[in-house]
């Protein structure tokens, strides 16, 4: 394992390298782009959980007490961004990545009121997490997904205070990643804190 290991790290620093400072990139193509001739894939909008919210059953009393529509099945879930799957040891971390306006330089306090921040933490939730460790093989312990925020919101001094104190002690789960056309701090975030866990 060292040497093919040590191949494939020099490929995504060689790749980080060359293309630091070029042009912006999407999230999706930078991890699409390193995970070429690897174990690791990365999804676009993963189905696994399209129906998890529709699938919880209920008490008879609480459906006594809600309104039941007239048709069997509708779709109601959620839909991560992205899955980064390693294929050998077949588990999944997954992935949101949230662009969003922030108080900055020259903008009002109010820049900063969007709310795509608080909508992540949604996988914070018990439920979600039990789901997403179960299919993501990742163990009990485990924050089974990564946030990557986007935009002025990384540079924002409420926001990030606001973040940095919600995911505390598991703080490697979310990245601000401030400049898209560099990619290494990216990949090396990566590297040290999310891929570990898919190994």
């Amino acid at each position: 394992m060292g040497s093919e290991h040590n191949r494939k790290r020099a490929k995504w620093q060689d790749y980080s390298g060359n293309n630091a400072g070029v042009a912006e990139k999407s999230f999706y193509e930078v991890f699409t782009e390193l995970f070429k001739g690897t174990n690791f894939r990365i999804r676009r909008s993963p189905k696994e959980f399209n129906n998890a919210y529709f699938d919880v059953e209920l008490s008879e009393d609480v459906l006594a007490q809600i309104y039941t529509p007239p048709i069997k099945k509708w779709r109601h879930g959620v839909v991560p961004d992205y899955a980064i799957d390693n294929l050998d040891t077949k588990k999944t971390i997954y992935v949101e990545v949230k662009r969003q306006d922030g108080w900055v330089e020259g903008k009002p306090r109010k820049a900063g009121r969007g709310n795509a921040h608080e909508r992540s933490c949604k996988f914070f939730t018990p439920g979600l997490l039990e789901l997403l460790r179960k299919h993501g093989k990742l163990g009990d312990n485990v924050i089974p997904f990564w946030v990557v925020f986007q935009g002025d919101i990384t540079r924002d001094p409420c926001r990030v205070r606001e973040i940095t104190l919600w995911y505390g002690k598991h703080s490697a789960h979310f990245f601000m990643w401030r400049n898209q056309k560099n990619i290494t701090p990216l990949i090396d975030h990566f590297n040290k804190h999310i891929k570990p866990l898919l190994l």
